[in-house]
């Protein structure tokens, strides 16, 4: 395998502005361990290796267990995730793979259980910035496994 491009090489300004809006993402209160299961969940679906090991290298730097990560891609059976990440991950899904079935009414009102009108829309951008990059990951080809905790924050 070999990397096609690097992004910050090529478009640094495309780089620039994705990371800013990554950036934004940690400053929404959300936790650390449910922005990485967002992004974590989001990769799985997206099959992209990279931020896959990005992810849950700094999941596990938050002080996310492995148990939760390991069957994060079975959290419907698994009993190791609240109801409000439950909420989230479904939402997560839903966002991740739109085009099959949009947002349905049920995930929504879920979501809104826990989280008011501007916090959803601040995890749906943290599902829009997590998809951005997994294209962007998948596309140019960025080999997963030398990446350390905390390198892009």
């Amino acid at each position: 395998m070999k990397q096609r491009v690097n992004l910050y090489q090529a478009a640094p300004e495309v780089y620039k502005i994705m990371s800013q809006f990554g950036v934004y993402t940690r400053t929404m209160g959300f936790s650390d361990t449910l922005i990485e299961l967002i992004k974590i969940r989001a990769s799985q679906l997206n099959g992209c290796a990279y931020c896959l090991d990005m992810h849950t290298k700094d999941a596990r730097a938050y002080g996310e267990t492995e148990q939760r990560i390991y069957l994060l891609s079975a959290w419907r059976e698994a009993p190791f995730y609240t109801e409000e990440e439950r909420a989230v991950l479904a939402l997560t899904e839903a966002v991740t793979l739109v085009s099959e079935n949009g947002v349905p009414d049920a995930v929504y009102e879920e979501v809104r259980k826990h989280f008011d009108e501007k916090q959803y829309v601040d995890l749906v951008a943290v599902m829009v910035a997590i998809n951005g990059w997994n294209r962007f990951s998948i596309a140019v080809n960025n080999i997963p496994g030398s990446y350390k905790p905390g390198d892009f924050k």
